[in-house]
């Protein structure tokens, strides 16, 4: 795996260039967010961990610059900051997760190999897969498994913003903004109960839950078993 680190702690840096060499992963790293834009550009990441405070371009500016980008990587955060506001200000600059420091070594591991799996989800192709959930993008179809599943428009079209970013935590917000557009008179309210009656037909009684609520944030789609067992 292709790793940027952008991180201007000399020590932590270091170290965890280091570490993650020592799990076969190839690590560049950089110290600030002008030279991480440049490296990025120029290379092909499969994730970049991101210091939330570094010099020239903090960590979420760097963000929001790869996603003008079509970065189609994955975006890690690393931050002191532990806020809900500050998770929620992470995730909507465009960043697939979030790790706030001190962290263990393993569950950065953990992070990167899983940021990792969800970028891999292609935007363009006519079937996307996320899980055991497949959808059809050109017959607006969807199937868990080999059950059919009878989705309204306004269905699919949120089932499909959760398959393509996969394992991403989506606040409300971002939510409202793919389906309905900015301009809409839906509340959040409304959604929340968009998604109990999605969640009813996706998670039938005896199977894995996949869509699960993030408190305080928004929604995400993961099947936990599968990735406690990765």
């Amino acid at each position: 795996m292709y790793i940027l680190l952008a991180e201007d702690d000399l020590r932590l840096g270091n170290l965890v260039q280091k570490l993650l060499d020592k799990q076969g992963m190839r690590v560049d790293w950089v110290k600030d967010g002008a030279e991480a834009i440049e490296c990025i550009r120029n290379n092909g990441y499969e994730v970049v961990i991101l210091d939330w405070m570094m010099p020239e371009m903090s960590g979420l500016e760097v963000c929001r610059e790869l996603r003008k980008d079509e970065y189609q990587g994955g975006v890690l955060i690393l931050t002191a900051k532990d806020a809900v506001d500050d998770l929620v200000m992470g995730l909507e600059a465009g960043a697939d997760d979030y790790l706030v420091k001190p962290f263990e070594i393993k569950e950065l591991i953990a992070r990167i190999r899983s940021v990792a799996r969800r970028s891999r989800v292609s935007l363009k192709d006519d079937i996307i897969k996320a899980a055991d959930l497949e959808l059809n993008r050109v017959t607006k179809t969807a199937k868990r498994g080999s059950r059919e599943l009878t989705l309204t428009s306004r269905e699919y079209q949120l089932l499909e913003v959760f398959v393509q970013n996969y394992g991403r935590v989506l606040t409300r917000e971002v939510l409202l903004d793919r389906v309905w557009g900015w301009d809409n008179a839906v509340s959040p309210n409304n959604l929340d109960a968009f998604i109990r009656l999605l969640r009813k037909k996706v998670d039938n009684p005896g199977e894995c839950e996949l869509i699960h609520n993030v408190r305080g944030v928004g929604y995400k789609l993961e099947d936990k078993h599968a990735v406690k067992n990765s």
